[in-house]
């Protein structure tokens, strides 16, 4: 009888180690996403933020500009964003408002207005940094246009249990990309992007993850341009998203000197 129980719980023992260890081998291939799927997830995270409210503190590093302070931003997608800076006791110092199309900027000390059409060169003297309009969207609302990867396999692709691991190299611009993703729930952690032929190098590093409608968003945001010695840190205090946002607008003083650029 003793040696029948011996037996029978030996044989229970190996059941459940086989069992646990196929459960296993389910959960991981389960959790492995093929990359097409897993750059469309990534992408419909990305599109289900329709508004982006966020404050902190912002540092700017540039050959040009060194300057850390309080702001606070607003983002309609696709096309707005506004962003005030702040001084010692909350005093205001800049106010912008970007379109894909126009911008203002309001200099506070200067009480002095820019205003004109859009292009990169425009924003880089606005921020000090070299960014299209959809990079600076992106950047400040902790995200990463990955539109064009939807359609492409990348050239790797690999997994770690806790990370995926993407690259895509297009042969014919000279391009890079590569990407960090975290496996649990989809925040892409670190991003970097090579352009050889420009002296292209942008990469960004996001930390501290919350949720917000199912989407993981950075609290911190490092973003730079090697190429240029750009660097760009947000650290937020607050963030919200998919608020109503009306308008994007400011008031100025009607006797603030007007510069059309």
């Amino acid at each position: 009888m003793i040696r029948k129980f011996i037996n029978l719980l030996l044989i229970s023992v190996i059941v459940f180690g086989i069992y646990s260890c196929s459960s296993t081998t389910e959960i991981s291939e389960e959790r492995f996403l093929p990359a097409e799927r897993l750059i469309k997830k990534l992408e419909a995270n990305r599109r289900k933020i329709k508004t982006f409210e966020g404050n902190g503190v912002l540092n700017i590093e540039s050959p040009e500009l060194s300057a850390k302070g309080n702001f606070e931003v607003l983002i309609k997608k696709p096309d707005s964003i506004m962003i005030s800076i702040y001084g010692p006791f909350g005093i205001d110092l800049t106010k912008a408002v970007v379109t894909d199309r126009n911008f203002m900027f309001y200099d506070v000390l200067k009480n002095t207005l820019y205003k004109g059409s859009v292009d990169q060169d425009i924003l880089k003297r606005i921020f000090k940094v070299n960014l299209s309009f959809n990079d600076l969207v992106d950047a400040f609302a902790g995200a990463v246009n990955l539109t064009e990867n939807l359609r492409q396999i990348p050239s790797e692709y690999s997994f770690d249990d806790k990370s995926y691991f993407l690259t895509y190299n297009d042969s014919l611009s000279g391009k890079q990309s590569f990407y960090t993703v975290n496996a649990d729930d989809l925040a892409i952690q670190k991003f970097e992007i090579i352009l050889m032929q420009n002296n292209y190098h942008f990469k960004g590093n996001y930390q501290k993850f919350g949720s917000f409608d199912e989407v993981p968003i950075p609290y911190n945001v490092n973003v730079q341009n090697d190429g240029m010695n750009q660097k760009v840190a947000i650290d937020y205090r607050n963030i919200k998203v998919n608020h109503d946002i009306k308008s994007l607008q400011f008031n100025y003083p009607k006797d603030a000197k007007i510069v059309e650029l």
